[in-house]
């Protein structure tokens, strides 16, 4: 099974909004077979592992991390493609809480006399399906945040200058990350000041990129016409998650240069921040990915919305009263309320301190 959870995480940023899965068949103490889902409206994980295995599934194990699929979604039931091979056993990580499978698919295996063992690495399977469940759970994406600081914590410096914070191993990790985006998302500062174009640059993985839409928070819909994400926006997509009163000159400037226009619900920065979540979930956007400003990511923090951290900590001192720091928002009152990490990985990349992690706990 754990190689199957191994062989899931291949698909990522290929399958979404569908789980990572992937399938190890045994026959005789031997692997026989094994696959994972590759893209989105491709085959699933169970229908590759029985391609390689072909006539020795019959009387084999299967190993799948999560429960197979038994409706006609692209593709045809996996239950069926698991009864007619023969197999004899199914040991499933976790049962999948999607509405129409959701303990169905083991019940069909079960009911063709195929041996079921469900809850084998459950926990380990789970971690892999989080952005799947979250969606399907509370009908939002998973929310990344990242960005890059000095050592001092300082997001740029006062006169607002961040190029180059980290490293170039630390901007190619960023680039890897953006292409398993489904939206990279940046406040309206941010995107005047830096003036970003958000695309992922991975010219060894184009066949695995994503194309990420690109965000802007902006309740005005200030985002000057000049700027490289609008002149790309027939290219890639843009979408400005505006407020609700817009004069219809902009509307109409942006819809010419082909930016599209979310009008977010609410009054407040918060408020707003939640609609566009709302909005990108009903989109079935899987993964997100915030690339600040520090208003931004501290609004989402005080949500409680953000489930992932990458953070770049350069070796570097900027000083300044006025710089600011990643983070910003109202923040916690006591220290004992911070939000920790779990999952934490730390590498080290061209100087710069990497540090990867998962929410772990929240404020109540």
């Amino acid at each position: 099974m754990s190689h199957a959870l191994a062989l899931a995480l291949r698909g990522q940023g290929a399958v979404e909004p569908n789980p990572m899965v992937g399938c190890v068949i045994v026959r005789d103490g031997e692997i026989v077979g094994e696959g994972f889902h590759e893209r989105f409206g491709g085959p699933h994980a169970e229908v590759n592992a029985l391609a390689m295995a072909g006539e020795s599934a019959a009387g084999a194990t299967a190993y799948v991390s999560l429960e197979p699929c038994c409706h006609q979604g692209k593709t045809p039931p996996c239950t069926q493609a698991l009864i007619r091979a023969g197999v004899k056993r199914v040991v499933i990580a976790v049962e999948d809480p999607y509405p129409e499978v959701r303990g169905r698919g083991i019940a069909e295996l079960r009911n063709a006399d195929i041996e079921c063992e469900p809850g084998v690495c459950g926990p380990e399977a789970n971690w892999v399906l989080a952005p799947y469940r979250k969606l399907l759970a509370t009908g939002r994406p998973w929310v990344i945040a990242k960005w890059a600081m000095t050592l001092d914590g300082k997001l740029a410096a006062r006169t607002g200058d961040s190029k180059w914070i980290s490293s170039e191993a630390s901007r190619a990790v960023v680039h890897q990350l953006r292409g398993r985006m489904d939206a990279i998302i940046v406040g309206s500062g941010t995107a005047r000041i830096d003036n970003p174009l958000l695309t992922a640059r991975t010219p060894d993985r184009e066949d695995l990129k994503r194309t990420a839409t690109r965000v802007v928070v902006d309740s005005a819909a200030s985002l000057p016409l000049e700027s490289r994400l609008v002149q790309t926006a027939r290219d890639v997509p843009v979408v400005v998650a505006a407020g609700q009163e817009l004069d219809q000159k902009t509307i109409g400037q942006l819809d010419a240069a082909g930016v599209g226009l979310y009008r977010c619900a609410g009054t407040t920065h918060a408020a707003r921040c939640e609609s566009l979540l709302d909005e990108l979930g009903r989109r079935r956007m899987t993964n997100v990915l915030v690339e600040g400003g520090s208003r931004l990511l501290g609004t989402l923090f005080d949500l409680q919305a953000v489930d992932e951290v990458h953070i770049f900590i350069a070796p570097k001192l900027a000083g300044g009263e006025n710089a600011l720091s990643p983070v910003g928002g109202e923040g916690v009152a006591r220290m004992a309320d911070a939000l920790k990490l779990a999952d934490i990985t730390i590498e080290e990349l061209e100087g710069d301190v990497y540090v990867h992690g998962r929410v772990a706990t929240r404020r109540k």
